[in-house]
């Protein structure tokens, strides 16, 4: 039986927001060109480890994420975990994989968001 993987990726964004000059739409349309890139980088840099997909093994994990100003990750926290070891312990080498990410855009400081992965076997 011949099996792919599916990585899926969408992103729920808590955003510390601190407004500049730059108009709403601008800020809108920067955030979403932001956003494509952390898909792109997660969906790059995330692994599906061998035996998990030899015991079949799938999950579901949201990780929360605080990036600076200039990408890099300040810090990060497993809010819901998948229950499965081998799943749960390729988190933190995605994250040192995904450090940094792009720059903030619109000037913003800082943000927050709960980034959620997950590992299927189609």
């Amino acid at each position: 039986m011949l099996k792919t993987l599916k990585t899926f990726v969408a992103l729920t964004f808590a955003v510390a927001l601190s407004l500049s000059a730059i108009s709403a739409p601008a800020q809108a349309n920067d955030m979403k060109k932001w956003q494509i890139e952390v898909v792109k980088s997660v969906a790059k840099n995330q692994r599906y480890p061998r035996s998990a997909i030899a015991r079949e093994i799938e999950g579901k994990a949201k990780v929360r994420l605080v990036v600076a100003a200039d990408g890099s990750i300040t810090s990060h926290e497993i809010v819901e975990a998948t229950g499965e070891s081998v799943l749960d312990n390729e988190i933190p080498k995605l994250v040192e994989k995904l450090n940094p990410l792009p720059a903030l855009p619109g000037g913003q400081a800082e943000m927050s968001f709960v980034l959620p992965l997950s590992w299927t076997l189609n």
